[in-house]
């Protein structure tokens, strides 16, 4: 079993909590597509996202400029976050090793996993998270996504009791 099936959530936090800029190649316009949702709460929390879509280069998406090639891109990147298929993930961490200077980070999206990128990546000291997405795990990491969708700052193993209608905010029903 490779150290890409499960990672702690010291390994994942640590990168969070490190990178400052992204580089999101396979970025997409569609506020539909989970690359757009993703970009947008990455810029929510503070990360400087560079997209990166040839088909779209030179526009913006939620204000950021769009790339061509991660190369375009004018300032380092501490990660490049890959929304593209398995088959792809190895011409992009190619072209992420070639840049200077390299990104600290090449992060494959949900089902994205390529294991010689993993391999050529961490040849050359690259963190390489897979399979895995930046927005879920910063969001379980900070508490703001618990087992039952949001926080309610209560630990424990009991499921939450249904309520019916509004009258848990005290609007009844008469």
């Amino acid at each position: 079993m490779s150290h890409h099936e499960r990672y702690t959530d010291a390994e994942i936090r640590q990168v969070l909590d490190e990178t400052k800029s992204v580089a999101m190649v396979g970025a997409s316009a569609n506020p539909a597509r989970p690359s757009f949702l993703v970009l947008k709460y990455l810029l929510s929390k503070g990360y400087r996202v560079f997209p990166v879509n040839p088909g779209l280069a030179g526009k913006e998406i939620l204000g950021q400029t769009v790339h061509a090639s991660l190369a375009d891109i004018p300032e380092p990147v501490d990660m490049v976050d890959i929304f593209r298929n398995s088959e792809a993930a190895l011409g992009v961490t190619k072209e992420a090793l070639a840049l200077t200077p390299k990104p600290k980070v090449v992060w494959m999206q949900l089902s994205v996993r390529n294991d010689e990128a993993a391999r050529l990546a961490e040849a050359e000291g690259v963190t390489v998270i897979m399979n895995r997405c930046p927005k879920i795990e910063y969001g379980r990491l900070s508490g703001e996504i618990g087992w039952t969708g949001v926080n309610s700052r209560t630990l424990s193993s009991k499921r939450p009791a249904l309520r019916s209608g509004f009258q848990h905010r005290g609007l009844r029903k008469e």
